[in-house]
């Protein structure tokens, strides 16, 4: 089946911190023949109040949600973790009620971009030129609630003057964990210094992710401490250049 156009989610981080990551997803898109479609209605999926144990505001959103993406289309987002959460835990909220047969629609359709870029339309080469030295943090998110693969890699491989030198315990915790950051500073901090650490003796210039939550955290250890490194979000490696 032809692919022709995709709806987009745009998480809470990325429409109130990281708003150009969210443009360059566009442009990628785009680059791949696409037409994209942005319901302004969208808000948030949910995430934080059902981690948060408020699962009835959790299911308020979530029927909000499943209502602004009613249309069958892919949606593809720049978030394993909001993704992540989607999939595996509207099931929780919706399963055997009257939204039962949207949220496997649903669950079905949403990707994280570089798992849509790879594994559904098979477009891996955006002519993207970055010529930095970088490594790559895979986020609890993308290891162990989405299931993402190889796929950020293998997106990488093709961007010009891009060299990825892997970090050890790259599939290690760097301590945000949403609200864990806040319940437990000292030790989110302490996990957040090892991460980075890890990703300074790669002599790297960038770390880079599919999540910005996680970057967010890292660099706000780098700032404090100013360190020689900067983070990036997948898609905006991606899009540079093109």
């Amino acid at each position: 089946m032809k692919i022709d156009e995709v709806d987009i989610f745009i998480p809470c981080f990325i429409d109130q911190v990281y708003p150009e990551t969210g443009f360059n997803m566009v442009k990628l898109l785009e680059k791949a023949g696409l037409k994209v479609n942005y319901n302004p209605n969208q808000t948030c999926c949910g995430q934080m109040a059902f981690n948060g144990g408020f699962w009835d505001e959790a299911k308020k959103l979530g029927e909000k949600f499943i209502g602004d993406f009613n249309n069958n289309r892919y949606i593809v987002g720049p978030s394993t973790s909001c993704i992540g959460y989607i999939r595996n835990n509207y099931g929780k909220l919706f399963h055997n009620t009257a939204y039962h047969i949207e949220y496997k629609q649903l669950q079905q359709n949403i990707f994280e971009i570089t798992d849509f870029l790879v594994n559904v339309i098979k477009f891996t080469d955006f002519g993207s030129v970055f010529e930095h030295k970088i490594t790559y943090h895979d986020s609890c998110a993308a290891l162990r609630e989405y299931k993402l693969g190889n796929q950020p890699r293998e997106l990488l491989k093709n961007v010009k003057g891009l060299e990825l030198v892997e970090m050890a315990d790259t599939d290690v915790c760097c301590g945000f964990g949403g609200t864990f950051s806040v319940k437990y500073e000292p030790i989110s901090t302490a996990m957040a210094e090892q991460k980075v650490h890890n990703a300074l003796e790669t002599g790297a210039e960038y770390i880079v992710s599919a999540d910005s939550s996680c970057l967010m955290h890292q660099y706000g250890y780098i700032k404090k401490h100013k360190l020689p490194l900067k983070v990036a979000h997948i898609v905006d490696v991606l899009a540079s250049g093109i």
